[in-house]
C-alpha cells in the first residue's frame, strides 16, 4: 500500500483490498448510467442557483489559498465494497444481466437480504486501509459527515478509528449524503434507533425521520432530485466553521457532485472505486460576491 501525504486521490491497494476485473468493468458499465442527465443539472446548479461551488485538486496551483474564509479542504470518501457490489460482482461473473433500477428477479440491488447493505470484509479492509492515508495528513478532519447509510457509517468508524477512539471530532450522519435512492433495497435507509444503537459514536440529531422517508419502492430518484440534496448539504456545509472536513458517501452521489453540482477540471469527474479517497478545495461563491472574490 502507498502512503500519500494529502493527494487529490488516493487508493490503497493490495491482494486483500484490490479491485477485480469484473468489479471495475460492472463499475465501467455503472457510471455511464450515472453520468446521465449530470449536464442538465450542472447547467441549473450555474444558472438558477445563489452558491457557486468549484473544487480544485490540492495540488492545482490555480487553487485559491486555504486560508481564505470561503475555502474548505474536504476529503470525500466512498464507502468500502458492501454485500450489494458483492452479490452484482456475482451476478456478473456467472454471466447475468439485468436493468438497473427495475424491480425484476433477476435485479441482484433488489434482493431483500441486502436491504441498508453492510460491508464485506474486503469492504472493511478497504476502510481500515483509508486509515493511514488520514493519519499521514498534515492536518486532521475537524468533522466527519456520514451518510446515514450502513456502510457508509461502518466505512467512517474504521477510516477514521484515531479519531473516532480519540472522541476529538464530531461525527455527524446526514441525509443529504446518501446514495440515490429508489427501487434498490441496498439504499433503503434502516430505521434511525436501529442505527443509533448500532453506531453508538455518531450524532444522527440531523436526521428528523424514523423511517426512510427518502426511498421509494416504485421509483428512482431523479438526477436533478439527487443534485437538490447534494445543494441543500453543500449549503449546510459552508455555514459549519470547520476548515477540514471529511465527508463518507457513495458512487453515484459522488458522481452528481463532482459532475452536475460544483465546477471542476475533468480530473476530479472520474467514479470512485470503493474505498477511494479523493481530496480538494471547494471554493463557496455567492452570485452577488463572485466579482469580489475573483
Amino acid at each position: 500500500m502507498t502512503v500519500h501525504n494529502e493527494t487529490p486521490t488516493a487508493v490503497a491497494s493490495n491482494q486483500d483490498i484490490s479491485h477485480d476485473p469484473v468489479t471495475l468493468a460492472l463499475a465501467e458499465k455503472e457510471s455511464a448510467l450515472h453520468r446521465e442527465g449530470n449536464d442538465e443539472l450542472y447547467a441549473t446548479m450555474r444558472t438558477q442557483k445563489p452558491l457557486k461551488i468549484q473544487a480544485y485538486a490540492l495540488d492545482d496551483p490555480s487553487a485559491p489559498p486555504s486560508t481564505r474564509s470561503n475555502v474548505k479542504i474536504c476529503h470525500f470518501l466512498r464507502h468500502g465494497q458492501g454485500f450489494h457490489n458483492l452479490l452484482a460482482d456475482m451476478y456478473s461473473l456467472q454471466g447475468q444481466e439485468w436493468t438497473q433500477f427495475v424491480p425484476s428477479p433477476d435485479n441482484p440491488y433488489v434482493r431483500p437480504e441486502i436491504v441498508d447493505a453492510p460491508l464485506t470484509q474486503k469492504g472493511r479492509n478497504q476502510a481500515r486501509a483509508v486509515n493511514p492515508l488520514i493519519q499521514n495528513m498534515s492536518k486532521q478532519p475537524e468533522l466527519i459527515v456520514l451518510s446515514s447509510q450502513c456502510r457508509a457509517l461502518q466505512t467512517g468508524l474504521l477510516a477514521f478509528e484515531h479519531l473516532v477512539k480519540s472522541r476529538s471530532v464530531p461525527m455527524i450522519a446526514h441525509e443529504m449524503v446518501r446514495e440515490q435512492t429508489g427501487v434498490h433495497v441496498c439504499d433503503r435507509r434502516r430505521t434511525r434507533h436501529e442505527q443509533e444503537i448500532e453506531f453508538p459514536r455518531v450524532d444522527f440529531s440531523l436526521i428528523e425521520h424514523e423511517e426512510d422517508q427518502l426511498f421509494s419502492s416504485e421509483r428512482r430518484e431523479t438526477k436533478m432530485e439527487v443534485g437538490k440534496r447534494v445543494y441543500h448539504f453543500l449549503e449546510w456545509l459552508e455555514q459549519r466553521n470547520e476548515t477540514h472536513v471529511a465527508i463518507v458517501s457513495h458512487s453515484g452521489w459522488l458522481m452528481t457532485l463532482f459532475n452536475g453540482c460544483v465546477k471542476c477540471d475533468d480530473s476530479l469527474k472520474d467514479w470512485f472505486q470503493t474505498g477511494e479517497l479523493r481530496s480538494v478545495k471547494l471554493e463557496f461563491v455567492h452570485s452577488h460576491n463572485e466579482k469580489q472574490c475573483r
